[in-house]
């Protein structure tokens, strides 16, 4: 009977906090809106747009083949060793001074990002710049001038590109449209939790049904108040709103 009367509680509180919501729609609403314009705004506004251009190249060269699982394994452990080599400073100067960039080692090699797809011997060269046309020249001569290093370090044929780099056409970041989206939806929650919050902490009876519900008490009699009277509401005694 207890667990019964406890569950029926829960639910009504429940059905309080979905009004506490509807009621107050248009604040959750417009404080979204407010959020997202914000979010959209300091985006355009403060973010730099970063272009990226990706190459590839095929690390090992025409005469090396590979015969057997133990070169297969010679391959990869060779990417992994590659990998690093592409963004070692002696590749990255040679870039700097082949394009002439107005940059040192420790600010490019933070817009180079090296990978190798899963089960490959291929390496990707992705660079990220405000300018879509330079991100392209610089992932070219990193592909060139890695496979040229390459070719060095293991003193055979320089590995052959894959693919080169093409100028994007759309900056990968910021995600303006995420972030809108993301800000509005925050900014609903937490308007959701202060409203939330606020009627978990009035403990006063407001309506006949409150007196009903929390004491147990039928009302005789209500008496309207005069416009602009103010009167103190009494507290509820031993019920406190939880929500589920």
């Amino acid at each position: 009977m207890y667990d019964e009367q406890k569950d029926d509680e829960m639910e009504i509180d429940l059905i309080e906090v979905f009004h506490l919501f509807l009621k107050r729609w248009w604040l959750i609403i417009s404080c979204g809106i407010l959020c997202a314009a914000a979010a959209f705004g300091f985006t355009k506004a403060f973010v730099t747009p970063q272009y990226k251009a990706t190459s590839m190249i095929y690390i090992l060269s025409k005469t090396t083949s590979i015969s057997s699982a133990i070169d297969l394994q010679l391959g990869k452990q060779l990417t992994v060793d590659f990998q690093t080599l592409a963004t070692s400073r002696t590749v990255v100067e040679r870039v700097i001074d082949e394009l002439n960039l107005d940059t040192t080692y420790e600010e490019l090699v933070k817009q180079i990002t090296v990978t190798n797809p899963s089960g490959s011997q291929i390496l990707e060269i992705a660079v990220l710049d405000p300018d879509p046309q330079m991100a392209c020249d610089i992932s070219n001569a990193m592909s060139d001038t890695t496979a040229e290093r390459v070719a060095e370090v293991m003193i055979t044929d320089k590995p052959s590109t894959v693919d080169d780099a093409v100028v994007p056409k759309y900056p990968a970041t910021p995600n303006t449209l995420k972030n809108t989206a993301i800000a509005g939806v925050i900014g609903m929650l937490l308007v959701m939790a202060v409203l939330l919050v606020n009627y978990l902490l009035d403990d006063r009876l407001k309506t006949e049904e409150d007196v009903m519900k929390y004491l147990e008490l039928n009302t005789l009699a209500s008496i309207p108040l005069d416009k602009g009277e103010k009167a103190s509401k009494p507290k509820k005694k031993g019920h406190g709103k939880k929500a589920a």
